[in-house]
C-alpha cells in the first residue's frame, strides 16, 4: 500500500513538472509602480501648481492661506504664468513673483487631486 502511494505521489509530482514547463510562465511587473510617488518626483523638488495642497505653500511668507487657496483652487495651469490671470491684488502678485521659481506645473492627476483633499489634506501640527 505504502508503494503504491509513493508511485501515485511520484506520479502526481511528474505531472505537475511536465504541466509547469508545457504553460506559458506568468507575466510579473517588474516592480510595484505608485501613480501618486511617480507624479511628485516629476516635479523636482518643487511645489506643483496642479498637484498640490494649500499646505505646501505654508514655507512661502505670506502665501498661505489665502493666497494658495486662490492658486489651488483656479487650477488647473498650462503654465506657472498662468496664475498671474487670476484675480490677484498688487501684493499678492508680488509675492508670487517673488517665489515663482519655486513652483512647477505638471499634467492634473487623479490621485493627487481627487475630493477636498487639495484644500484640507489632514495634515496638522
Amino acid at each position: 500500500m505504502k508503494r503504491l502511494f509513493a508511485w501515485i505521489m511520484s506520479g502526481v509530482v511528474m505531472a505537475g513538472l511536465l504541466v509547469s514547463l508545457v504553460l506559458p510562465a506568468p507575466a510579473f511587473a517588474d516592480q510595484r509602480r505608485n501613480s501618486a510617488d511617480d507624479k511628485i518626483a516629476e516635479r523636482a523638488g518643487k511645489v506643483d501648481l496642479n498637484n498640490c495642497s494649500v499646505r505646501r505653500f505654508q514655507q512661502y511668507p505670506g502665501m498661505y492661506p489665502t493666497l494658495a487657496g486662490k492658486i489651488v483652487l483656479g487650477g488647473p495651469y498650462q503654465s506657472v504664468d498662468d496664475v498671474l490671470k487670476l484675480d490677484l491684488t498688487q501684493r499678492q502678485q508680488e509675492l508670487f513673483e517673488k517665489y515663482k521659481d519655486n513652483f512647477t506645473v505638471t499634467a492634473p492627476s487623479i490621485a493627487l487631486n481627487e475630493g477636498f483633499d487639495r484644500i484640507n489634506d489632514g495634515q496638522y501640527r
